[in-house]
């Protein structure tokens, strides 16, 4: 999947409800006086309640508080089948997936079977000619190099004729998966499973990405082993560094176990020795301050990863991942920096092409379609199915609605869909499957292919639930308010007291922060095009502080000079020639005092 963007801070095109979340009560702030109030606020706000909560957030380690891997039902079998694989020297294939948890997942399980000596091989399909899952024209190919062991990451778990046709094939499957699984047992794959989504496995954590369970299967393969106590640690630590791009990458909740993968991957991420990754840490200028936090996972290395499976295959994002060769890291590093680039052009254009077809006015699911009726006469050339997800998801936020981006293909169409918070999309795609070839994803994400013949029975349902289930309200942006912050008490230390919450991501996003009745008393445009904005704000008692809104000149140039504001934002550290400053990113501002929800 790809990292999702935070829809209701970013949508623009209507105005947005300011909810400030309720505060705590006193006497919870005198029960855990250790804590800085407005910590223990950003806490509540998160449902992190509990002593014992709190200090899991806070300081959850991963020596101390990673699980088991072993508390997957299905985990020792699969341990001992592949170990018994590997004695025997046969043939294991990785079966991963295109997108970058897929690659991470599956550079992670090479890496590890290739230092224990094993024949080891790694099949990536093709996102536009095999699309996602196991496929049976894949199972062949795997056949004939002779391979006796599949294991599938990040995928697997919907693919049970493919699996069944593997397992008649002679190959023995084991499916490590993070996708949610069919609503029948029945339909599951006959294998051995590892997939903290099946609720009734008991893994203490649901919400592993696939990178994440690939790890644990990985982990519990080096806890099998007969290395020495210290060296099986290390040896753990060596993949943390692309749990963490996998894990914010696919845009899971980065609370419970996840929180405690992605915090130490991270640490790992900053002094990684993969010269793949630091090849392209140069070319796309990535961490000038020589440490790696999620936005640089979710807005730079992981698109980039993710480009190379859109615009053609995801190998080239694979062997940039596992190369030892520093001119084959560059050159890689280079290819998915220009892929990105075309990628954002594309993404651009079909952008344009669906603005023109959606229905704001009556439909509370907008729905692109690619076909030469709706489209210009001279672009014979269907839409790039690799990046209509980015699509769909740049839709649903500028206009706060559920999107569909499909798009036509030799067998019929392709599409993929983007939603808000009150509508849960693979529920919706479920109620269709009738009309459906192939679907997936999760509550806010989804993929889906049909024949030609359904295309209309498709739309017309699945608008028909939207217009049921949406109302007027909910498509209006609500930015959640974590706390009003006084002015005056911004500054270095409270920035890093608030810092303990981090990493940020998906269910603990970045703390967001009102401060009332400011003074604008500068505005600047930056940016080769004076695309960016930043104003130098104060009030009475405080000293001046500086919000930067990038991208955001057009959206605030009617604001002045003098003018009293309300101001919506997150706190940053602006780090610039060996010099720090807290600084605001802004997220909304209003001229008037306003009413809060």
């Amino acid at each position: 999947m790809i990292f999702l963007l935070i829809i209701i801070a970013q949508s623009d095109m209507q105005e947005k409800k300011w909810q400030i979340l309720p505060k705590i009560k006193e006497e919870i702030i005198s029960e855990y006086s250790e804590y800085l109030p407005l910590v223990l606020q950003l806490l509540y706000n998160r449902g992190i309640k509990g002593k014992e909560e709190i200090k899991y957030f806070l300081e959850g380690d991963y020596e101390k508080n990673s699980h088991d891997p072993f508390l997957f039902q299905d985990m020792k079998q699969a341990v001992d089948l592949t170990i018994d694989h590997i004695k025997k020297g046969n043939k294991i294939t990785i079966y991963g997936d295109y997108d970058a948890d897929g690659v991470t997942s599956s550079a992670i399980l090479v890496e590890l079977f290739k230092l224990f000596k094993a024949d080891t091989d790694v099949y990536i399909p093709h996102r536009v000619n095999e699309g996602y899952g196991v496929n049976r024209s894949a199972v062949d190919l795997i056949a004939k190099n002779n391979t006796k062991l599949i294991i599938t990451v990040d995928t697997g778990i919907r693919s049970k004729k493919e699996i069944a046709y593997a397992r008649e094939s002679g190959i023995d499957v084991i499916v490590t998966d993070h996708h949610v699984p069919p609503n029948e047992l029945s339909e599951y794959p006959e294998c051995l499973i590892i997939n903290p989504a099946i609720t009734a496995d008991k893994y203490p954590d649901n919400f592993l990405s696939g990178a994440g369970v690939a790890f644990k299967f990985a982990k519990a393969l080096i806890d099998s082993s007969k290395l020495r106590e210290e060296d099986r640690q290390n040896l753990s630590y060596r993949f943390l560094d692309l749990v963490a791009i996998g894990t914010v990458a696919d845009c899971v909740s980065l609370t419970g176990e996840n929180r405690i993968l992605v915090k130490k991957g991270l640490e790992i991420l900053s002094n990684t020795k993969r010269i793949g990754l630091t090849s392209l840490y140069e070319i796309a200028k990535i961490n000038d301050n020589n440490k790696i936090d999620t936005w640089n996972i979710g807005f730079q290395i992981a698109p980039r990863l993710n480009a190379a499976g859109r615009l053609d295959h995801a190998n080239t994002a694979y062997q940039l991942l596992i190369t030892k060769d520093i001119d084959e890291a560059k050159k890689l590093a280079q290819e998915l920096n220009n892929s990105n680039q075309e990628r954002q052009q594309i993404t651009d254009e079909i952008f344009l092409e669906v603005e023109e077809q959606i229905n704001i006015k009556n439909d509370n699911i907008l729905i692109g379609i690619y076909n030469l009726e709706n489209n210009k006469p001279e672009k014979k050339t269907a839409w790039n199915e690799g990046v209509v997800g980015l699509v769909a998801g740049k839709i649903a936020n500028k206009y706060f609605r559920p999107s569909l981006v499909i798009t036509k293909t030799e067998n019929g169409y392709k599409g993929s869909g983007r939603s808000i918070p009150c509508f849960n999309l693979i529920k919706a795609i479920e109620q269709c499957a009738d009309f459906l070839d192939k679907y997936g994803g999760h509550p806010q994400a989804c993929g889906f292919s049909f024949s030609e013949k359904n295309l209309d029975n498709f739309v017309n349902k699945i608008k028909n639930l939207a217009k049921k289930e949406i109302t007027e309200g909910m498509m209006k942006p609500i930015i959640k308010i974590d706390a009003i912050l006084n002015f005056e008490k911004i500054d270095e230390d409270l920035y890093e007291k608030i810092s303990a919450l981090a990493p940020y991501g998906q269910g603990n996003e970045r703390p967001v922060f009102l401060s009332e009745n400011i003074k604008i008393f500068d505005i600047m445009t930056m940016g080769m095009e004076g695309q960016h904005i930043k104003f130098k704000l104060k009030n009475d008692k405080s000293g001046f502080i500086n919000a930067i809104s990038f991208g955001g000149s057009e959206r605030w140039k009617n604001f002045a000079i003098g003018d009293i504001i309300n101001i919506v934002y997150n706190l940053d550290l602006n780090v610039f020639n060996g010099r720090s400053e807290v600084q605001l990113k802004v997220v909304d501002i209003k001229k008037e005092k306003r009413e809060h929800l």
